[in-house]
């Protein structure tokens, strides 16, 4: 496995992660071995076919699956870690504070105190005005910008998106990249973020490196550096390094998946 340092040898070793894992499945070949390095402060995407393990390997990273039947699965020491799903999850019959609060109360922070904190997390998202609102009456935008100020609100180190924007129109889905972009560069230390996406586009914008998934194996076939610094500078969509970064990734996502039987038969 590759050294776990960054660059500069300073700091954590590791965010998080997988060193020759492999799962096994009922009724179909295994999954793995597996491999990734998630360095601290950076923003990582899994790109792959339907099937490849990008969900699981994500579940993985956050201690949601099993054990696997081999290899090691770590994150640093004493690190916390958030999740946010594809659906947004809230509490139907609470109110929007609640919802946001509610990992502060289970960790036992007294009731005022995660309230006052959940505000402030759903003001940063821009949903300061719809504190009592219940989740029937947001938009899906807004119920997933609640769904991201729950995961910030622990402020974790360690955070972690499977697909959260995959069902949003185009211009909800830009708007929520640009506020992940700004939270993220408003912490200090800055968490490291890991997120599932089919869209090569959204991977080249949003992260600093995309790793893609071989269809069959789920191991890391190809990784490929965005160019330029995060967060993007406007209209850095039409630079031609973000076009250009866009078709290698398109290329190679398309050459993982050369060897992909028609009938998959996994989700994962």
């Amino acid at each position: 496995m590759a050294r776990l340092r960054g660059a500069d040898d300073s700091g954590p070793e590791y965010a998080a992660y997988l060193s020759g894992v492999v799962i096994a499945f009922p009724g179909r070949r295994p999954l793995g071995p597996l491999d990734l390095i998630v360095h601290p402060g950076e923003i990582l995407a899994l790109v792959g076919a339907s099937g490849a393990g990008k969900s699981t390997m994500l579940r993985l990273l956050a201690g949601l699956e099993q054990t696997p039947a081999s290899g090691a699965v770590a994150r640093t020491p004493g690190a916390t870690t958030s999740f946010v799903f594809q659906a947004p999850t809230l509490m139907s019959w609470a109110s929007v504070l609640a919802n946001v609060a509610l990992p502060l109360e289970l960790a036992g922070i007294p009731r005022a105190e995660a309230r006052t904190r959940a505000a402030a997390a759903l003001d940063a998202v821009g949903l300061g005005d719809r504190l009592s609102a219940r989740p029937r009456q947001l938009s899906g935008g807004m119920a997933m910008r609640v769904s991201l100020a729950r995961a910030l609100v622990t402020e974790p180190d360690l955070l972690l998106l499977d697909e959260p924007f995959a069902a949003l129109d185009s211009v909800t889905r830009r708007r929520l990249i640009e506020d992940l972009h700004r939270l993220w560069a408003q912490r200090s230390p800055r968490p490291a973020i890991v997120f599932v996406t089919h869209d090569v586009e959204e991977a080249v914008y949003l992260a600093h490196r995309a790793v893609v998934l071989d269809a069959a194996t789920g191991d890391v076939v190809e990784e490929l550096a965005s160019p330029g610094a995060l967060p993007r500078p406007e209209g850095w969509r039409a630079d031609p390094g973000y076009r250009t970064a866009v078709e290698k990734l398109a290329a190679a996502l398309a050459r993982s998946m050369a060897l992909l039987p028609a009938e998959s038969g996994s989700s994962a």
